[in-house]
């Protein structure tokens, strides 16, 4: 079967991973720092605080705004639940905007008409999460202008996007927004197995987050409430977390990080077979407002299904029984049964629905090869006609 996703593991990541498994840290080394480091002057950012998963990145990056009862976190439903989860785990309410049929991203234009009425009844979000679906930015600028505007916190859910550009500057930058989060999970575009990393320019929140991913735990003199009893001492200051990156994970990143480069350009030039191929079938793709400066993390097709006598699951289930490994990105998170028990229901984020009845994603992947991508659309070609 060609799977939807997977990672590319060379001999050299492999190496990365022996030489730290024969050196005296497997963690708390040296080799995370240099790891955080390299992402940050990857994408243009002043920090970088790497952790064992994006979703513990989201949850320190929300703790480290200031996020708590009481407050509201919004995001998108299209989404996996840890964009919205991050929001509950800080004893905040959730709420969502809804998407851009077009982009499959928060739109500006719902998330600009909902602040409009929640500032009315007086409770604006305190963080605003826009996720960047499969890779493709949202509209950062107008969401920016938005926050200072309306003053919100913003956090990038940057998960499936480490790689992508929006107005010709790298994804994590942060140039209008506090935090980007990404997650090097296996099917994302570098892999550290598990983990991932927040990103700021605020030195203050990086030294929050620091301190949150490890139980919130200092050895700094300074932080302290009295002189260290000893050079063994240290001080819990904060309720924190273990989070924290191992040295082999970081080692794997560090030797991801150093393709980047070809992972982005050969998963653009899947996207751009597919649109090529897909151009007289009864379906459309994830549409972006600039050039190409997508990850393309995920390629998501749409069926047009008043086109069609089949309904979205036999063609779902067709691709898979045909080897086609094709996956369904996701589920609107205000239709899970636990967010239904908080009192989200059908018909309340329609865009998002709509996409749901209509969704699946194709296989894309840095080794799928061109006949791979021929044989993908053919097989859809097939169950269509």
């Amino acid at each position: 079967m060609i799977p939807y996703g997977r990672q590319s593991i060379s001999e050299v990541d492999i190496q990365a991973v022996v030489d730290v498994l024969r050196s005296d840290y497997l963690t708390q080394g040296l080799v995370v720092p240099q790891f955080e480091q390299a992402v940050a002057d990857y994408v243009g950012a002043s920090y970088g605080v790497a952790v064992n998963s994006g979703t513990s990145a989201l949850h320190i990056a929300c703790l480290a705004l200031g996020l708590g009862e009481g407050d509201w976190l919004w995001t998108s439903p299209i989404t996996f639940v840890a964009s919205s989860n991050c929001g509950l785990y800080c004893d905040a309410k959730v709420d969502f905007v809804d998407i851009d049929a077009q982009t499959f991203n928060m739109s500006v234009t719902a998330l600009e008409c909902k602040l409009q009425e929640a500032e009315k009844r007086g409770v604006l979000p305190k963080i605003v999460v826009p996720v960047h679906f499969a890779g493709q930015s949202c509209d950062m600028q107008a969401i920016g202008r938005l926050a200072k505007r309306y003053g919100f916190y913003v956090i990038e859910d940057a998960c499936h996007a480490i790689g992508g550009q929006y107005q010709e500057e790298f994804i994590g930058s942060g140039r209008y927004s506090d935090i980007t989060v990404f997650s090097f999970h296996p099917v994302k575009i570098i892999t550290t197995a598990e983990g991932g990393m927040a990103m700021t320019n605020q030195p203050l929140l990086a030294e929050k987050m620091q301190l949150l991913r490890s139980h919130g735990i200092t050895r700094d003199v300074d932080k302290m409430t009295h002189h260290p009893d000893g050079a063994w001492y240290y001080q819990q200051i904060d309720l924190g977390f273990n989070y924290r990156m191992t040295e082999l994970q970081a080692a794997l990143g560090l030797s991801q990080l150093s393709r980047i480069a070809g992972f982005i350009k050969r998963r653009q030039q899947v996207a751009r077979q597919y649109q090529k191929l897909l151009v007289n079938l009864p379906v459309d793709y994830q549409r972006s407002a600039e050039s190409d400066g997508s990850a393309w993390h995920l390629f998501v097709i749409r069926l047009h299904l008043e086109q069609m006598k089949l309904s979205h699951q036999q063609v779902f289930n067709a691709l898979r029984k045909s080897n086609i490994g094709v996956n369904l990105h996701y589920i609107p998170v205000h239709l899970q049964p636990y967010y239904q028990q908080l009192g989200f229901k059908r018909g309340d984020f329609p865009e998002a629905e709509n996409y749901y009845q209509e969704a699946i994603s194709l296989p894309l992947f840095f080794e799928l090869s061109d006949a791979d991508i021929r044989s993908v659309v053919e097989c859809l070609k097939t169950i269509l006609s």
